[in-house]
């Protein structure tokens, strides 16, 4: 499970104490999670434990909005299921893919291994599927073993 470190920080407070640069770099995470709280403290767990700039976004809406800054970042971090009739976590890797993300990819889903969704994740092949709660040593291994961005070329 995700410890809370001090105080909780809501999302809002995160992107004023850590300003989106123009351009990420390959150290840098991307959070895609409809959960708010989740967003908010995981990525204060990247940027004070790992030191890495952490970019917590909540919808697909909000990757297009990231646009090229998301494509630079090393890691991408997927929940799979963003709610229903919308968007989901498959759509925002497809979206990464399509626009050239050589970074690695991994899934969060809290659902089991028979969902529709988790089943399409696993069928990917390039990304790997965890399941929630994510506790401290896999959060380490997703970051530490950041593979060097390699640009796929978009179709």
């Amino acid at each position: 499970m995700i410890p809370i470190v001090g105080d909780r920080i809501t999302a809002g407070a995160a992107h004023r104490l850590y300003p989106l640069r123009v351009m990420g770099r390959p150290t840098d995470v991307l959070f895609l999670d409809d959960d708010e709280d989740l967003r908010a403290t995981f990525a204060d767990l990247v940027r004070t434990i790992f030191e890495r700039e952490c970019h917590g976004i909540r919808s697909y809406g909000d990757l297009l909005d990231l646009g090229e800054r998301a494509l630079h970042c090393g890691v991408a971090i997927l929940d799979i299921n963003l709610g229903p009739q919308v968007p989901s976590g498959l759509d925002a890797y497809g979206w990464l893919r399509k626009h050239g993300f050589g970074g690695r990819i991994v899934f969060l889903t809290g659902h089991a291994a028979s969902h529709p969704l988790v089943v399409e994740a696993k069928r990917l092949g390039d990304a790997e599927v965890v399941g929630k709660p994510v506790s401290l040593d896999t959060l380490t291994s997703m970051l530490e073993d950041m593979r060097p961005v390699a640009q796929h070329a978009p179709p």
